[in-house]
């Protein structure tokens, strides 16, 4: 009865070496930037089956590219579902997924990015929770350096994939203005951050590995263990992860 649920849906790149967290090479090298993207898909699905228990959910993957289906079927946990793509650019394949989604009867609609594996468990559930509320609205969670991690809908709005730059620092404030532009309330979530270039990767080894000491904004987040379990092995080879970590962290 997907008319009770919120489906939510991870935006999702197969670990193909030379195509994903390309922004991160170097410091690291492509290989490690493919584990470290197959280790915040992990993350990122056990942290919505973990809102899942607490919420109305179900799991998806929106995954690129196509015939990377083996990859997602033996990353995913069980009960997830698989949105196949359509278009190969972010902005079309938001655009398709939230449609497809909808018109498979789903009561509302949540994007989240691969990027964010210590998303805090709590704004997923909050995302569905505004969703659940009376009137129509769209929920954004802005992302650090001027994206979104999530958008929410309770129906399909084609306009809020318009005429966006996407991969921007503009992204949130234009969908901002999409919306104003529709009439359509805006419910903001916190705050937090994508890990896609050395600063987050940094910021990301300090608030998993230097535990309470950590200093940063980012506080609270989802365990994430797949994370951590890929950065304490970087680290453990005296690898990149270690220079950039801050004094102060576990040894």
């Amino acid at each position: 009865m997907p008319e009770k649920f919120c489906a939510v849906a991870i935006m999702a790149k197969a670990s193909v070496a030379g195509t994903v967290k390309t922004r991160l090479v170097p410091p690291l090298t492509h290989a490690e930037a493919a584990k470290l993207n197959t280790s915040c898909l992990a993350d990122i699905a056990a942290n919505i089956l973990a809102a899942a228990a607490r919420a109305p959910i179900h799991g998806f993957a929106a995954y690129h590219p196509s015939g990377s289906e083996g990859f997602f079927c033996d990353l995913l946990p069980e009960g997830f579902k698989l949105l196949p793509p359509r278009e190969p650019t972010l902005g079309r394949s938001l655009f398709h997924a939230a449609r497809d989604l909808f018109a498979s009867g789903y009561a509302s609609v949540c994007l989240v990015n691969g990027d964010s594996p210590t998303l805090p468990t709590e704004l997923l559930c909050e995302a569905v929770r505004r969703l659940q509320e009376p009137g129509d609205r769209v929920v954004l969670g802005p992302a650090a350096d001027g994206g979104y991690y999530l958008i929410g809908l309770k129906h399909f709005h084609e306009r809020l994939f318009e005429a966006i730059d996407w991969s921007t620092e503009r992204v949130y404030r234009q969908t901002l203005m999409r919306a104003g532009e529709i009439g359509l309330p805006v419910a903001a979530l916190a705050e937090w951050y994508d890990v896609d270039d050395e600063a987050s990767l940094t910021l990301l080894a300090s608030e998993l590995l230097c535990g309470p000491n950590a200093k940063g904004f980012y506080n609270g987040g989802y365990a994430a263990p797949k994370t951590v379990a890929f950065l304490e092995k970087l680290r453990s080879a005296n690898s990149v992860v270690r220079r950039l970590l801050p004094a102060g962290g576990k040894n």
